[in-house]
C-alpha cells in the first residue's frame, strides 16, 4: 500500500503540516495499517486451543525433512552443555541465543549462575489473578513482573493478558490485536509454575516428562503456525522432524534443562517448539511456534528469572523438613577435569518439629552431557567422605539404578528439631569427564535399603561447569 501523502524530497512540509516528529509518527502508523489484511480481521478462534489433558500424539521422525527444517529453524536458546568448552567462567547473565549442538538423550534436569538475581522492584505486579487487565511495558524498558513467586522482566512491547491458575502467557509485540492467553502458541511465551503437591503430581502440561518425550511440545493435535494457527486438517499429521536437541544450562543459579523440537504439520507447514524446565522448582517456560525474531526477547525473560524468594514446592510431606546448604561449590563454578581435588562441606539442619532418629546424608554427581559411557553414562570422578580422621571412598556418579542411595548408611546421624550436622567431602573429576553443566546434588534421606521409594527430607543441587584441561 502506497502512502497517501508521501514526504517531499526536499524535507519540506508534506501537505499535512506538523513537526518532523509528527510526520514520522504518521508515516509509521500508515505503514502499520498497510500490513493489516482481511485475514487479520477474522473472528477470534474458538477456545479449542486451550490446553486440555489429552494423550500426547506420538510420532516418528522424518530425517530428510529434518535436514531442511534444521536449516529453516536454526534458532536455539542456550549455549548447551558443551558451552563450557568456550566459557571457563560464566558471566552474570549468559543465556545466549546461539545454536546449540545436539547431545545424547538421558535423564532430565539440573543449573550455573546466570542472571544475577533480580531484586524486588516497587513496580513489580502482584501475582496472577490480582494483576491488572493488561500490562504493556513502557517504550524501551522491561517491566518487572511477579508470578507465583517467580520474578522476571517483561520485555518492552510485550503484554501480559489477565489470567489465573498456574500458567501465565506473555504475548509478543507481533501478536494480533485480539490475541488472548489462549494465543500463546504461537504468539508468546508461556510460564507454568507449580506450587502444590496436586499440581506437581498431576500436571496438565508441561512437566519434566515432556522434556524427555519426543512429542513433548504439545498435548493435542494443533498446528501453531505464526499468522495462521489452526487445528490439524484432514490428512495432516504432527511429526517430530530430525533429531530432538536436549541441552542444559544455568539460570537463576539453578540447573535448567531445555528440549527443542522441529515439528511438521504437513508438507508445507512446520514450526519450532522450545521447552525449558527447572525441575527442583517446578517452573517451566515454553515457546511453541514463536517467530525467530523474538528469540532475543525470549532469552531476556530466561536471563531475568529470579526464584530467590519463592518457597520450594513440596510434592510430598516432610520433603523440605531439613535445610541443606553446600560450601565449597558455587553455581556456575568452573571445575577442571584434571584431578584437582575440591573440598566440599554439606550442612543439614532440621527446620521442622519432627525428631529424626536417623538421617542419611548423600552427595553425588548427576548425569550430564559429559558423562562417559555408551550404555550407561556415569561421571568417572571420585568422592570421599571424612569419617573422624579418615577419608572413606564413595561413588561419585549416578548410574541407572539406586546404588548411590545405599552407600554410606554408616554415616547416618540423629537430628532433633533445630539441630544441624556438617559432613565433609572431597571430590575430583578425571580426563574421562567431558565438558558440560554438571549438577552436584546433596540430599538428606531416611536410611534406604534399595527397595521401595526413597524418602527425601532435604535437597540442594549445585550446577557447576566442567572445564576440559
Amino acid at each position: 500500500m502506497s502512502k497517501k501523502h508521501p514526504r517531499s524530497l526536499d524535507g519540506g512540509d508534506d501537505g499535512q503540516g506538523g513537526t518532523p516528529m509528527e510526520r514520522l509518527l504518521r508515516d509509521a502508523l500508515e505503514a502499520r495499517a498497510g500490513q493489516i489484511s482481511a485475514h487479520d480481521l477474522r473472528p477470534a478462534a474458538p477456545p479449542s486451543r486451550r490446553v486440555r489433558r489429552l494423550r500426547p500424539v506420538y510420532v516418528a521422525a522424518v530425517p530428510l525433512f529434518g535436514l531442511a527444517a534444521a536449516l529453516a529453524f536454526s534458532v536455539l536458546g542456550f549455549r548447551g552443555d558443551n558451552a563450557a568448552q568456550r566459557h571457563d567462567a560464566p558471566p552474570a547473565a549468559t543465556v545466549s541465543g546461539s545454536p546449540a549442538p545436539a547431545v545424547s538423550e538421558g535423564p532430565s534436569p539440573s543449573p550455573s549462575p546466570s542472571a544475577s538475581a533480580t531484586t524486588a522492584s516497587p513496580l513489580a505486579l502482584p501475582d496472577g489473578p490480582a494483576s491488572s487487565s493488561s500490562t504493556t511495558p513502557g517504550s524501551g524498558a522491561a517491566v518487572p513482573y511477579n508470578f507465583r513467586g517467580v520474578k522476571f522482566k517483561v520485555p518492552a512491547g510485550w503484554t501480559v493478558p489477565t489470567q489465573s491458575g498456574n500458567r501465565l502467557c506473555v504475548l509478543s509485540p507481533g501478536a494480533p490485536a485480539d490475541a488472548t492467553a489462549d494465543s500463546c502458541a504461537p504468539y508468546g511465551v508461556s510460564l507454568a509454575v507449580y506450587n502444590t503437591a496436586e499440581e506437581i503430581e498431576r500436571p496438565i502440561w508441561p512437566s519434566m516428562a515432556d522434556l524427555d518425550s519426543d512429542s513433548g511440545w504439545g498435548t493435542q493435535p494443533y498446528c501453531p503456525i505464526w499468522g495462521n494457527p489452526h487445528d490439524i486438517g484432514s490428512g495432516d499429521t504432527l511429526k517430530t522432524v530430525g533429531k530432538v536437541v536436549r541441552t542444559r544450562d544455568i539460570v537463576a543459579s539453578k540447573t535448567i534443562s531445555k528440549t527443542q523440537w522441529q515439528v511438521s504439520c504437513n508438507s508445507k507447514e512446520n514450526f519450532t517448539a522450545q521447552l525449558w524446565g527447572l525441575a527442583d522448582d517446578q517452573v517451566y517456560i515454553a515457546a511453541i511456534g514463536l517467530k525467530p525474531e523474538y528469540q532475543a526477547d525470549l532469552v531476556s525473560i530466561l536471563d531475568t528469572l529470579d526464584l530467590s524468594s519463592r518457597p520450594a514446592p513440596a510434592a510430598k510431606a516432610h520433603q523440605n523438613d531439613i535445610a541443606v546448604t553446600v560450601e565449597g561449590l558455587n553455581p556456575g563454578q568452573s571445575v577442571p577435569n584434571d584431578g584437582t581435588m575440591l573440598q566440599v562441606s554439606v550442612t543439614y539442619r532440621n527446620t521442622s518439629q519432627t525428631n529424626y532418629p536417623s538421617v542419611h546424608p548423600l552427595l553425588f554427581a548427576e548425569w550430564y552431557a559429559g558423562s562417559p559411557g555408551e550404555v550407561v553414562s556415569i561421571t568417572a570422578g571420585s568422592l570421599e567422605r571424612l569419617d573422624g580422621t579418615a577419608w572413606k571412598a564413595l561413588g561419585l556418579g549416578v548410574g541407572s539404578g539406586m546404588d548411590y542411595a545405599t552407600q554410606g548408611k554408616d554415616a547416618a546421624f540423629p537430628l532433633a528439631p533445630g539441630q544441624s550436622r556438617t559432613v565433609k567431602y572431597r571430590m575430583k573429576l578425571t580426563r574421562e569427564d567431558g565438558a558440560g553443566v554438571l549438577p552436584v546434588t546433596a540430599q538428606a534421606v531416611l536410611p534406604y535399603d534399595g527397595s521401595g521409594d526413597l524418602t527425601l527430607l532435604g535437597h540442594k543441587s549445585t550446577p557447576v561447569r566442567v572445564v576440559v584441561k
